[in-house]
């Protein structure tokens, strides 16, 4: 689609690169014929007479001061040779006169060498690389997108042919998209809203973590819709030059206002929407772009159909004057979808691929929680290259499952070998895990057992898939999730009478488990109902902040210590309990490598038929 044809505004740009130019020329024309005069040597008066006397010279100068000598080898050598003048009249020697005269060599009159080449590259050249600067200049400054337009607006137009997405491939975010609904009927139909005085919001903020489809909820926008569309990330904003961006900002609004009504969508606005209240970490240009985006967003009227859309992860760091109503009024969480949202999001990116009868995407929602509509995509990208791999015109439940796997734990090391008693070591940890697992009350069943290597590092998991899905955790079940991270090193301890490195990432996540109950859920009796630990970022990554004085610390970490403690005291007694039948079972992971949820259930009815294993009315 067509935008601004033409850009008045060159002059400024023109200028700085005018002044550019002309101190470029100077300095050439001052040091360029330096660099190219010929060099000068200095010799004794003897050898410049001896010089002359082996006709080796073929032109002298005669100044009050010096002698200089051009040698019959000057093109060679471009090397003048100078001597001091020792008489007080440089008339005076008639001797040094008549040996000039008596070797037919000019003198008493400076030497001036004139090259045809040389003069071409001093005057000539420059001058034509000026005009040619000159015109390629004017032609990138009247070329969108050039070299010159740092000025410029840079943002993509998406019309909705060109964007190829609607409603209909978005799924999981339900919430989301009807408050973009009601901006879409208000593009297309402003009057009904008109007329019982609504206004159409400025902005909207979609936030939320990577992977949950922001940036396709905005293309979607633009599909429905029917309108310009303009998309470009807040970092095409930041230039190496102070105002280059604010400029790019008053060009995008300009374009906007002249296509309304249009959709306008910054990627990554925390680029340039950074809160100014931290006086250590200034960015002059970042900060006029800031400026001048809020100055736009108040100047432009709503009323002529133009729609800001933002999107960021990093809500906390905003600037408040960006997020105040009037500006950005609406903000609207694309979150990580619940279990039908994940469902709705696999059948959608399996639309395309085909798939055996067998395939159960309820299954594989509730193997996946937590995940993004990124990663589910990957797994539906990663079953259909399996099923080729192995040689099959369909995707299978199998080829989900191991693709769940892949995504999760990575590929499988099958040419890792271990040791008999290194493999012996694995299968009673993971043995340990599930048994834990099981035999407690409010767990998630086993779904699968393995001690294959990962490409990910471990030598071995289990794997759960709940019934459904909780929002919800109490502290008893929290406290039975650390006993089951433990039920790997206690398993270890209780067979081999020592303990391996294999309980690493156990351990850390247990540790942070407990810390959690204490600082952030307000569970422990020692430290009640108040919050110890600060979320640095809410939708990036789980780096935390304690949020409490040292001797507070050493305290919860003391604290820390005791649950871990206690969960591990209690999986130790769980397994002895059961010793039996964690050595049959173990043994039989040892052989086959791999147990499913079936064969590990079946296995335990079979070793302990008087124990009839129960769960919550929330697990099996």
């Amino acid at each position: 689609m067509s935008t601004e044809k033409n850009n008045k505004k060159k002059s400024p740009i023109f200028i700085y690169y005018a002044i550019l130019l002309i101190t470029v020329l100077v300095i050439s024309y001052m040091f360029v014929p330096k660099m190219l005069e010929p060099k000068t040597k200095e010799i004794s008066f003897s050898e410049f007479v001896t010089m002359i006397k082996e006709d080796k010279a073929e032109e002298v100068e005669i100044n009050p001061s010096e002698y200089k000598i051009k040698p019959k080898d000057f093109k060679e050598s471009n090397t003048y040779y100078v001597t001091g003048n020792i008489y007080n009249d440089f008339h005076e020697s008639s001797a040094l006169l008549s040996l000039l005269d008596e070797k037919g060599l000019k003198y008493d009159s400076p030497i001036i060498e004139s090259s045809y080449w040389l003069e071409i590259i001093v005057y000539v050249v420059p001058a034509l690389a000026t005009i040619v600067f000159f015109f390629l200049m004017y032609r990138a400054m009247n070329k969108k997108g050039g070299v010159m337009s740092f000025g410029k607006n840079t943002s993509k137009i998406y019309a909705e042919t060109s964007t190829g997405k609607t409603f209909a491939d978005v799924a999981g975010q339900e919430e989301a998209k009807q408050n973009l609904v009601e901006i879409i009927d208000f593009l297309n139909n402003p009057g009904k809203y008109t007329a019982i005085g609504a206004k159409l919001p400025k902005g909207a903020l979609l936030v939320g973590p990577p992977g949950t489809g922001k940036t396709l909820m905005a293309k979607a926008v633009a599909g429905e819709a029917k309108v310009p569309f303009f998309s470009l990330s807040g970092s095409e904003f930041v230039e190496m030059f102070v105002g280059m961006g604010a400029s790019r900002v008053r060009d995008l609004f300009k374009q906007a206002t002249q296509n309304a009504p249009c959709i306008v969508f910054i990627d990554e606005i925390d680029a340039i929407g950074k809160s100014r209240d931290n006086s250590f970490s200034t960015n002059d240009e970042r900060e006029q772009t800031l400026n001048q985006l809020l100055s736009e967003m108040d100047g432009f009227d709503s009323s002529k159909g133009v729609v800001i859309l933002a999107a960021t992860n990093r809500p906390e760091i905003l600037d408040k004057a960006l997020l105040r109503p009037g500006r950005f009024d609406r903000r609207i969480i694309v979150d990580l979808p619940d279990q039908q949202g994940r469902i709705d999001i696999l059948n959608v990116h399996a639309k395309n691929v085909l798939m055996e009868p067998d395939v159960n995407f309820e299954v594989i929602a509730r193997a996946t929680p937590g995940a993004s509509g990124a990663d589910l995509e990957n797994i539906i990208n990663e079953a259909a290259l399996r099923a080729v791999r192995a040689g099959k015109t369909r995707v299978s439940q199998k080829e989900m499952e191991e693709a769940i796997e892949v995504v999760i734990a990575g590929e499988e090391k099958k040419n890792r070998v271990m040791s008999d008693e290194e493999k012996r070591i694995v299968a009673y940890h993971e043995t340990g895990h599930a048994l834990v697992t099981s035999l407690l009350t409010h767990t998630e069943p086993v779904h699968k057992i393995t001690i294959i290597p990962r490409t990910s590092g471990t030598l071995g998991y289990v794997m759960h898939v709940a019934k459904k899905e909780k929002v919800l955790m109490t502290k008893k079940e929290l406290l039975e999730e650390i006993i089951i991270l433990t039920g790997g090193r206690a398993s270890e301890e209780i067979e081999f009478d020592s303990i391996t490195t294999g309980a690493a990432n156990d351990i850390e996540r247990a540790t942070e488990m407990a810390r959690n109950i204490i600082t952030t859920y307000g569970m422990s009796d020692n430290f009640g109902f108040v919050n110890w630990q600060k979320k640095n970022n809410l939708y990036l990554g789980d780096s935390k902040t304690m949020n409490c004085s040292e001797a507070t610390h050493s305290k919860i970490d003391e604290e820390i210590q005791t649950i871990v403690a206690d969960c591990y005291k209690k999986a130790v007694k769980i397994l002895s309990e059961h010793k039996a039948t964690l050595d049959a079972i173990a043994s039989v992971l040892y052989e086959k490598e791999n147990l499913t949820g079936d064969e590990f259930m079946k296995l335990f009815a079979e070793l302990e038929p008087d124990i009839v294993l129960t769960r919550n009315e929330d697990g099996v």
